[in-house]
């Protein structure tokens, strides 16, 4: 077991969620790989507004490529995120509070809709970074204390999203024949 989690982690000084000092690996799926660096890199050129945006529709994404039908339902979203978003150890870490606001967060902005809908317009931003090429930057989420509230707390919730779909894709989506399936399936669509 140790062996397994060593190698679906590595330490570094890239972007961790706060109070974990292990970062989960980056994914195999240029795509995701993309989508998550675009969110780092908005964030490093403080632009707070559109990486929550980005990380903020994470759980919908995630929920939509794991079911056949490309679809989400507010259920599904939130059974993903009292999954996948949480402290590595929660009795260990001091931020579990954070953690839950994120759900939260995630879970008041998710529409209310009468069975499962297509996430279109986020898979679409998904979908196009499918030909990026530039490799990831990460972001370095040791700052000041001058960043002010509003940008800490979106660094805070997109830290914890985009480690949270780390930590999903390696631990789970990789291996999800689903999940593999709507990926080559978002790659090759017009």
């Amino acid at each position: 077991m140790h062996d397994e989690r060593s190698r679906e982690r590595t330490v570094g000084a890239g972007a961790r969620a706060p109070g974990n000092d292990v970062r989960v690996a980056p994914s195999s799926s240029r795509m995701l790989t993309s989508y998550l660096s675009d969110i780092e890199q908005l964030l490093d050129e403080q632009r707070w507004e559109a990486a929550l945006r980005e990380a903020l529709d994470l759980p919908q994404i995630a929920a939509a490529l794991s079911d056949k039908h490309l679809s989400s339902s507010r259920e599904r979203i939130k059974a993903w995120c009292d999954e996948w978003i949480r402290p590595e150890d929660p009795d260990r870490n001091a931020h579990g509070a954070d953690y839950e606001r994120v759900s939260s967060t995630v879970l008041a902005r998710t529409v209310q809709a009468e069975g499962a809908i297509v996430p279109s317009l986020a898979l679409k931003r998904l979908r196009l970074r499918r030909h990026a090429r530039t490799a990831p930057r990460g972001f370095s989420f040791d700052r000041s204390g001058s960043a002010g509230a509003e940008a800490n707390s979106a660094i805070d919730t997109c830290t914890i999203l985009v480690e949270a779909a780390r930590r999903w894709y390696a631990h789970s989506a990789v291996h999800d024949p689903v999940v593999q399936a709507n990926l080559a399936r978002l790659a090759v669509l017009r």
